[in-house]
């Protein structure tokens, strides 16, 4: 047995403490400026889906090598 879902858990892992950094920084400038919270809010939108996408893709290659 390869360490293959392992990787991918620590990957999974990775993302969330990712994501949960992402938002709470976004969180606290938009605390702190409220009238920028739409320029915030956008990179904050794209940085998401960028670290999702980068995920996904790891999780696409790594079930392929699982098989």
């Amino acid at each position: 047995m390869n360490g293959t879902p392992f990787a991918l858990g620590l990957a999974a892992l990775g993302v969330a403490i990712g994501l949960g950094l992402i938002g709470s920084a976004a969180m606290s400038g938009m605390a702190r400026q409220p009238e920028a919270i739409g320029k915030i809010q956008t990179p904050m939108l794209i940085a998401l889906a960028f670290v999702e996408l980068v995920f996904l893709l790891t999780l696409f290659l790594g079930l392929n090598m699982v098989k």
